[in-house]
C-alpha cells in the first residue's frame, strides 16, 4: 500500500511538473505570437490554467515531503503526548477540509461540463477541462492528509524538522 501511495504522490508531482512546462510553452508561444503575428489565441489563459493545475497537483507531494509551511512554535513546546493529540486533531481537520475542497471542486468541474460552461476569453475553452486539475489535485491532497492521519494515529509518522531558521542571520 505504501508503494502505491508514494507512486500516486509522485505521479501527481510529475503531472504538476508537466503543467509547469506547459506554462512555459504557453508564455513562449505568446511572446512569439506578439513578435511574429502567428495568430495563436488564448495563450495567456492556457498559461493560467497550467499554472493553477501545477499548484494543485503539487500539493500532496509537497505535504509528504514536509515542505508545507508550518508554524511549530506551539507544537514544539508541548509534551509528546499532547503533541500527538494536537497533531491528530489538526490532521483530522485537514482531512475534513481537503475532503470538502475535493468534493466541491469535483462538483464545480461536473457542473461546468453539464452546463457547457466556457471561458470568457477568446479561447472559449470548456472550463471543466482546466478544473479537472484542481479536482484531481485536491483528491490526492485529501488522500495524503488521510495517510498522514493514519500514520500519526499508529505512531509511525515521521516529521523532519529543518534547522534553516537557525541560519537566517
Amino acid at each position: 500500500m505504501r508503494a502505491s501511495l508514494n507512486k500516486l504522490y509522485d505521479a501527481a508531482a510529475w503531472a504538476a511538473a508537466l503543467m509547469m512546462v506547459g506554462t512555459l510553452l504557453m508564455v513562449v508561444l505568446g511572446m512569439l505570437d506578439r513578435y511574429l503575428a502567428i495568430g495563436v489565441r488564448g495563450t495567456d489563459m492556457y498559461a493560467g490554467y497550467c499554472m493553477a493545475g501545477a499548484g494543485f497537483l503539487a500539493l500532496a507531494h509537497t505535504l509528504k515531503r514536509n515542505e508545507h509551511i508550518r508554524v511549530t512554535l506551539l507544537v514544539n513546546s508541548l509534551s509528546p503526548t499532547r503533541k500527538h493529540w494536537l497533531e491528530l486533531w489538526c490532521l483530522s481537520a485537514a482531512v475534513l477540509l481537503a475532503g470538502l475542497f475535493c468534493f466541491y471542486s469535483a462538483k464545480l468541474s461536473y457542473q461546468s461540463w453539464e452546463f457547457n460552461d466556457v471561458s470568457t476569453g477568446n479561447d472559449a475553452t470548456p472550463l471543466w477541462i482546466p478544473q479537472i486539475g484542481m479536482a484531481l489535485g485536491t483528491l490526492v491532497l485529501a488522500i495524503a492528509f488521510l495517510d498522514e492521519l493514519v500514520l500519526e494515529w499508529r505512531g509511525q509518522r515521521v516529521t523532519t524538522t529543518s534547522d534553516e531558521a537557525l541560519h537566517n542571520e
